[in-house]
């Protein structure tokens, strides 16, 4: 087999490192923004008709889509498969799980005119797919990484802005609350001076996701021109903030709508990663975590007793 026919069909027996079938369609809401339009096309086809897709040939796709057998390719790297037999294995792997009686997905446009009961099914909704999405992509070695290296931080400071401000002061409560020494910025000035000072053995988390927030971006880079470990919690794993990140974790968002902005869905999945991050944490030190959290509870029993 020549080398050019190996690159369209990809490796016969498959790959352990392919995206699994279920987080296919995670995928493709998360990473169809970064795409061209082209790859875009092909990776809109995939998910909304992966059992038709999955009988095609890379030439088949690529008509249909009006793209190239190139295109093809690549938007299967992109997604996380090796060449085009490896997508089309996990292709018909969830046309499978559809055709197994799961519910057909629910139009969650909320209108103006939406009863207050319709608004909550379908809020519901959008965060129940943007949980599952973003944990079905979440590389659990590039989260494994950050927890190890905000377990042994000497101390953590966190960058976010707007709604992405709210989750880091989230994480840093969390922190905070099993003993470790962590700041929470949403002052870009605050941020970057603070920055300055970090050194290795330190973490910076930056929290944006559109990846692209210069006001998180900035102390990043500054954290990570001076040694420390560095971690971007993002939904463009593409974006600018991933060139100074370490590790990066990758959050999913449910479709914006008029009256749901970007906000709304990305601050869910980010507070997920968020929660994996502490949860993590406290699981790495125990001993430490488990005194510091019994210890605030009881500083502040008080207060829930009035």
């Amino acid at each position: 087999m020549t080398q050019d026919v190996k690159e369209i069909f990809g490796s016969a027996s498959g790959s352990s490192g392919s995206t699994p079938p279920a987080a296919l369609a995670a995928k493709v809401r998360t990473l169809a923004p970064s795409m061209t339009r082209s790859m875009q096309r092909v990776a809109e086809a995939v998910a909304g008709d992966p059992a038709g897709c999955a009988a095609l040939t890379v030439t088949g796709l690529a008509e249909l889509t009006g793209t190239s057998e190139a295109t093809v390719v690549r938007t299967a790297r992109v997604l996380g498969y090796p060449g085009y037999r490896d997508l089309r294995l996990a292709l018909a792997g969830l046309a499978a799980q559809q055709q197994s009686g799961r519910a057909p997905a629910l139009t969650t446009d909320i209108a103006v005119d939406d009863p207050i009961a319709d608004v909550v099914a379908k809020l519901a909704y959008d965060e129940q797919q943007t949980l599952a999405d973003t944990a079905a992509g979440l590389d659990t070695a590039q989260l494994g990484a950050a927890v190890t290296a905000l377990a042994a931080a000497r101390r953590a400071d966190v960058y976010g802005v707007g709604a992405s401000g709210l989750v880091a002061q989230d994480l840093t409560q969390k922190l905070l609350r099993i003993g470790l020494i962590a700041h929470a910025h949403s002052d870009p000035h605050l941020a970057v001076t603070n920055a300055v000072q970090l050194k290795a053995g330190d973490v910076a988390i930056a929290i944006t996701h559109s990846g692209s927030t210069g006001d998180v971006i900035e102390p990043l880079r500054v954290a990570f021109e001076h040694g420390a470990t560095t971690v971007a919690i993002t939904g463009r794993p593409d974006g600018p903030v991933t060139q100074y990140a370490d590790h990066i974790l990758t959050t999913s968002t449910a479709r914006e709508s008029e009256l749901r902005p970007a906000a709304m869905s990305s601050r869910t999945s980010q507070l997920l990663v968020v929660d994996c991050l502490f949860i993590g944490v406290a699981q790495r030190t125990y001993e430490q975590a488990a005194p510091a959290l019994s210890a605030s509870y009881e500083a502040l029993a008080h207060r829930h007793r009035r």
